[in-house]
């Protein structure tokens, strides 16, 4: 089958091909670093991190690039109010972001570059667009530049809006503007209440990068004028893509030819943020649930389907994973992790990849393998090949249990724990063992019984003993 994807500019499911055969340009508008992320900030690292992992599974050469927005109005903001400098707040919450995504296992991006080191080229790109009559300083002497909408005839076309019909931009004060729609591409510093180092020097006066123009000038060095997919969040889609999309394009900049958005993590109906403190942060996560079962909980949803996050919805994803565990503990298969090719993969696990990355129905064959797997071990068959197809589908998407990525924080601790109740039933199914060859049945049942009470199943085989946890739910 042929990759399809869901492009918002068009919004419709389209074949996806690349720019150049075999190679694929990612960007992915990345987080701002002012707080400590939380579940909803995670997921669009997650579901693309799952893209690029398919795209490679695939045979695709993959250029990965996601951007860290370390200076801007809310961190400034947030620093003051914590009396500290807000290069030590965005370097302390970007460490953290670091720490969540690595105890998810969404692999580090080709290069992930910080707005604060990329000044001189949107200084360039500001400047050739006021060359180019699309931009223009601001005659009240703030030292802001602004984006001129209406000199750019498809504005709005992302989002399909009217320019007439859009509120007012809300990142710099009206009377500086053409039009109250005009964004800033440039803010001139304000000496009575921002510090210094937040602003560089150029032609219009020291001052710091708005948000928009960021985006564009990191996608542009590292991915070239044009690329195959942006991606995001569905709540960037406007402002920030659509004046991504205008500024580059006015720049000279073809920019990307797929727009994919993820859909939002919601509770109580309402997106999870800061501002409405509904907010549940990765570490305290963490400490009621393993890494893996959170990454499980996140794809095992579609990308563009909201999600309504709760721990009884946790509680179900982390049972499911456990089911998936269990069959592999039995069918005794190793693969090593990051080596999943299409040719490994069942042909129904990858029409559903290939369908808009539809993870539900991938998901879906993982489980229906299982249940094949254990069908055939308990009639006393080889599920080596069935095992061997779940490794390979949980790596593409991430969770292949033998990922050294789980072997820190709380997976560690889980590990750890395995590996010292493997010891204590080890030296119990000896004594088992001992029992039944001295034909001691009571003292062999006594044994077996007591491992069953800790809820620990056992299962003898031609190749001896093998433990499980016991079911708590329903089987697969």
């Amino acid at each position: 089958m042929t990759l399809r994807l869901h492009d918002t500019a068009s919004r419709e499911v389209r074949d996806f091909v690349p720019l150049q055969e075999g190679k694929v340009g990612i960007y992915v508008c990345g987080l701002t670093v002012q707080s400590e992320p939380h579940v909803g900030h995670v997921r669009s690292g997650v579901n693309f991190d799952v893209l690029q992992r398919w795209l490679r599974a695939s045979g695709y050469d993959v250029t990965f690039i996601r951007n860290t927005t370390d200076i801007d109005d809310k961190i400034l903001a947030k620093a003051a109010e914590q009396g500290r400098p807000w290069y030590n707040l965005a370097y302390d919450m970007h460490r953290e972001l670091d720490r969540a995504y690595a105890a998810l296992n969404v692999a580090p991006p080709t290069y992930e570059p910080n707005a604060t080191g990329h000044v001189p080229e949107m200084v360039e790109m500001i400047a050739s667009l006021i060359e180019r009559g699309h931009a223009y300083p601001s005659e009240d002497g703030s030292g802001d530049v602004y984006f001129d909408v209406r000199s750019w005839p498809t504005y709005g076309e992302l989002t399909r809006q009217r320019i007439d019909d859009m509120e007012a931009a809300e990142d710099a004060p009206v009377r500086g503007k053409r039009d109250p729609r005009d964004f800033a591409l440039w803010k001139g510093w304000k000496s009575g209440s921002e510090p210094a180092t937040a602003s560089w020097p150029s032609p219009w006066g020291r001052g710091r990068p708005g948000w928009h123009i960021e985006c564009s000038a990191m996608a542009g060095k590292y991915l070239g004028p044009a690329f195959d997919i942006h991606g995001g969040g569905v709540d960037l889609r406007f402002p920030h893509h659509e004046n991504e999309l205008a500024q580059s394009r006015a720049a000279g900049h073809p920019f990307a030819a797929y727009w994919m958005h993820n859909a939002w993590i919601t509770t109580a109906g309402e997106k999870m943020s800061k501002s409405l403190g509904n907010s549940l942060t990765i570490p305290s996560v963490l400490q009621r649930y393993r890494g893996i079962e959170l990454r499980y909980y996140l794809v095992a949803a579609h990308y563009r389907s909201h999600v309504e996050f709760s721990f009884e919805a946790l509680d179900e994803a982390a049972t499911g994973l456990r089911r998936i565990e269990a069959f592999l503990d039995r069918a005794r298969v190793e693969t090593t992790p990051g080596t999943a090719t299409r040719e490994r993969l069942p042909e129904a696990f990858a029409a559903a990849m290939d369908d808009d990355l539809g993870t539900p129905a991938a998901v879906a064959v993982v489980h229906e393998t299982v249940r094949e797997g254990n069908r055939l071990l308990a009639d006393g068959g080889d599920a080596r090949e069935a095992g061997e197809q779940v490794l390979a589908m949980l790596d593409v998407l991430g969770l292949h249990p033998a990922d050294p990525a789980w072997r820190g924080g709380a997976d560690q601790e889980s590990a750890r724990l395995t590996d010292a109740v493997d010891a204590l039933v080890g030296a119990l199914l000896e004594q088992r063992a001992a029992a039944r060859a001295a034909k001691d049945f009571a003292t062999a049942d006594a044994l077996r019984d007591r491992i069953k009470a800790a809820g620990i199943e056992i299962e003898d085989t031609p190749s001896g003993p093998r433990w499980t946890l016991a079911q708590t739910q329903g089987k697969d």
